[in-house]
């Protein structure tokens, strides 16, 4: 349950991932802004196993691995996501039977913050990469969103352990160029998420990720997914995360039957 006041601790990126400062942590010193952007950089660099009952092309099961750069300038952040889908696209799949999948990047802007709340947007590229049909979309594909983050206080009986937030993220994705045989891709997706982390090392998300297809007619899908996780050490998380389809057919792009993640994370 959410308070009626809103906390005050900045909210946390989840491009720039870290455990935030808890009531029994001491407050760090105010930082000087860097003369030049690669002074302030740093990064971070997050593996990710996923077993999926897809459903839809593209959702298989894979082993992820994401690079993130992030900068004191007013381009703040480059991703790097490569994917590498199992041959085998069943849910159990085989990790030691990899495949290359379409490669993204996403460059973000500097966010502008007021108030404890931020709101950051960001273009993102997909190339068709993928060793094989089945394993990719065939297309390239741009993207352009936006994401808002909002500090909240939990009614909970020692708030000040808590620190949470909501986000909500919109993106527009459309296909550009590609192979002609290939379908075309044109669908906005969102995603609300319930962010909380505990005392600085325990992490808990429940998020709802929607999705409208513009190809069949504007049809709807959306997953729910649950996640636990924890810092156990200062630039080091892991988590496992349950999804299931919460609504709509299979078909649905970014949407999935079932889920399994387990993922770890450093900063760097």
């Amino acid at each position: 349950m959410v308070g009626d006041a809103v906390a005050q601790q900045p909210p946390i990126s989840a491009d720039t991932e870290q455990p935030p400062i808890s009531a029994d942590t001491e407050q760090p010193p105010e930082k000087v802004a860097p003369s030049v952007p690669w002074e302030g950089w740093h990064g971070r660099v997050e593996l990710k196993r996923q077993n999926s009952e897809h459903g839809t092309p593209g959702e298989s099961t894979k082993t992820m691995l994401r690079i993130d750069t992030v900068f004191a300038a007013s381009v703040n952040l480059l991703r790097f996501d490569v994917p590498f889908p199992d041959d085998d696209t069943t849910f159990g799949g085989n990790p030691f039977d990899p495949r290359m999948g379409d490669l993204k990047t996403r460059i973000g802007f500097v966010p502008f913050t007021s108030g404890g709340y931020m709101l950051a947007t960001f273009v993102e590229a997909t190339f068709p990469t993928a060793s094989r049909e089945s394993l990719g979309s065939g297309k390239y594909q741009l993207s352009a969103g936006a994401r808002m983050l909002a500090p909240l206080a939990l009614a909970v009986d020692d708030p000040y352990a808590h620190a949470a937030q909501l986000e909500l993220e919109v993106q527009q994705v459309n296909s550009v160029a590609g192979d002609p045989e290939a379908k075309d891709i044109n669908y906005t997706k969102f995603e609300l998420t319930l962010d909380d982390t505990w005392r600085g090392t325990y992490t808990f998300k429940l998020k709802l990720k929607p999705a409208v297809d513009w190809t069949q007619n504007g049809r709807t899908g959306s997953v729910a997914e649950i996640e636990g996780g924890l810092f156990f050490r200062r630039d080091w998380r892991a988590w496992l995360m349950f999804g299931h389809r919460a609504t709509g057919p299979s078909g649905i792009p970014s949407t999935y039957s079932d889920r399994i993640e387990i993922g770890i994370a450093r900063k760097f």
